[in-house]
């Protein structure tokens, strides 16, 4: 439920894909699952969740505090899929909501089990000469985990201290941690 702001950005080359100059694009967000093997069966996984709590999403745009979204839509039967119009000449702020947590989709245990890694996939298309959206220009994500508040506390606790026990040498292998994260490209 906690909103996180995803920035939207022109990273075109000058000259590139001229055809979009003045228009709107159209990005489509979802939450998917990032291990391959809980992919094949992802369509029932959410079925499942969705049927446990009706209506109940799994993603949400926070409309009020995103700028610059143009015609933000929810389809009913895709709990895990949010999307919106922008312009990428505009500055453009999407934050959205996830409502579920990674432990909610892991076999229950007594507790303290290992959350399922989610992932956040953003795909951008252009019009074509019908006025639809169905172009595809881009798409990134980035992995994701999402916990209840004092879970995540304790998580990023309990991380920090495992952290400082390695040896230098041993740190060098993790990546260290930002405030912001860019986007994985997708081919």
């Amino acid at each position: 439920g906690q909103s996180y702001e995803i920035r939207m950005l022109d990273n075109r080359k000058i000259g590139e894909l001229p055809e979009i100059n003045g228009k709107l694009v159209k990005s489509i967000f979802r939450v998917v699952f990032h291990d391959r093997r809980l992919q094949y069966t992802e369509h029932q996984q959410l079925e499942g969740w969705g049927g446990g709590r009706p209506g109940d999403r799994i993603l949400d745009i926070d409309i009020p505090m995103s700028v610059g979204i143009i015609d933000p839509r929810a389809n009913p039967t895709q709990l895990n899929t949010v999307e919106f119009l922008w312009d990428p000449s505009k500055r453009t702020s999407v934050f959205i909501q996830v409502h579920c947590i990674s432990t909610e989709f892991t076999m229950r245990k007594h507790g303290g089990e290992k959350g399922v890694p989610f992932r956040v996939q953003i795909d951008t298309f252009k019009e074509n000469e019908n006025g639809e959206y169905t172009e595809h220009l881009h798409s990134a994500s980035c992995q994701i985990k999402v916990f209840k508040p004092k879970g995540a506390d304790r998580k990023q606790k309990t991380d920090r201290e495992k952290m400082e026990k390695r040896t230098p040498h041993e740190k060098e292998k993790y990546q260290p941690s930002y405030e912001t994260t860019i986007l994985t490209e997708v081919g």
